[in-house]
């Protein structure tokens, strides 16, 4: 395969010289922390506004506080979302005031802690209706303000741990042999056939939204930069690890795929980015599919089950608002 540089023939992406993008709008999932946190630091950097999509005010407002301390200027405000309360979506949405939306990055999710089998209110298994369902209807309630914005982007956050699954279509929510580990590598898994499933049918409707699939390769919080009251790792916790930054990096360059799928004009819909050193760590570029991300069949049957678990058809939606006159301009 000939160099990245010499396909795009752009200059290599860069991920600490980012393009402007005043006048954007780009929503994150689960915004205050983590990987997300960062991609919202990283996004506000370039004078778009952004949003955090959070259920707890507090982590959403110290998350904002810390952005702003570090980026004069940045434009951050928060979005109350609880991606496992399929209901509410349509407020949250609604509550934004927004008329177009550049980009969503679809990163919140339910953290591999080794939970019991829990239930939300709809009586979903939690690890899938919040990693997958959530982000299924979610997309559907913001294809107006997508499809209102020539070239935006629906961006999903995968996960390497999804590499070695395979999806139980006949036991999508581990009601028959719940393993903490195995539904949430299955959960993002779905994620991922989501992201590509979804580009598919958004080509044809005649969509301008690319659906871009990342994963952020082997992220530690002890090789994460301070971000106080939320992250402060301790100084024995930084030294312990340093010799990992060989094979893994901390959530603040893991953040580095989802921002480029964000900005890149040169991305394209249907791709996979990840980090250049083995999917693990490094500057991001695309990758090509794993093998069972190409099975459109599967996708296609986990497009039609999370269509009659959430009531929503994200690309139902598009369609509809791509059948009305419009410019471009």
């Amino acid at each position: 395969m000939p160099p990245e540089s010499s396909v795009s023939q752009t200059p290599p992406w860069d991920v600490h010289r980012l393009p402007a993008a005043e006048g954007k709008t780009f929503l994150v999932t689960g915004g205050n922390a983590g990987i997300g946190y960062f991609v919202a630091e990283q996004l506000a950097g370039t004078r778009a506004t952004v949003v955090l999509g959070s259920r707890d005010r507090k982590k959403a407002e110290a998350a904002i506080a810390s952005i702003g301390s570090r980026v004069p200027g940045a434009q951050v405000k928060h979005m109350p979302l609880d991606l496992a309360d399929l209901a509410s979506l349509r407020a949250s949405v609604d509550a934004l005031g927004l008329h177009r939306l550049d980009a969503v990055v679809h990163n919140a999710g339910v953290a591999l802690d080794h939970p019991p089998r829990r239930h939300t209110g709809d009586g979903h298994e939690l690890m899938f209706a919040t990693n997958h369902l959530g982000h299924f209807a979610l997309t559907h309630h913001l294809a107006p303000l997508l499809a209102a914005t020539p070239g935006s982007r629906i961006v999903t956050t995968g996960s390497f741990a999804a590499k070695s699954e395979r999806l139980d279509l006949d036991d999508l929510q581990s009601a028959h042999d719940y393993q903490p580990k195995r539904t949430y590598a299955r959960s993002k898994l779905a994620q991922m056939l989501f992201a590509l499933e979804l580009d598919r049918r958004l080509r044809a409707v005649g969509s301008t939204t690319l659906s871009v699939l990342v994963h952020p390769g082997g992220a530690l919080d002890a090789l994460t930069p301070s971000r106080p009251p939320w992250h402060v790792p301790t100084t024995g916790a930084r030294l312990s690890r340093l010799p990992l930054r060989l094979f893994v990096q901390g959530k603040d360059a893991a953040a580095w795929p989802a921002v480029r799928a964000v900005l890149d004009p040169e991305v394209r819909g249907g791709q996979m980015l990840s980090p250049r050193a083995f999917g693990l760590r490094g500057a991001p570029r695309p990758e090509p599919l794993w093998n069972h991300l190409s099975d459109t069949t599967t996708a296609a049957r986990l497009w039609d089950a999370s269509r009659g678990l959430t009531g929503t058809d994200p690309t139902s939606a598009a369609a509809w608002c791509f059948s009305g006159t419009r410019t471009d301009g």
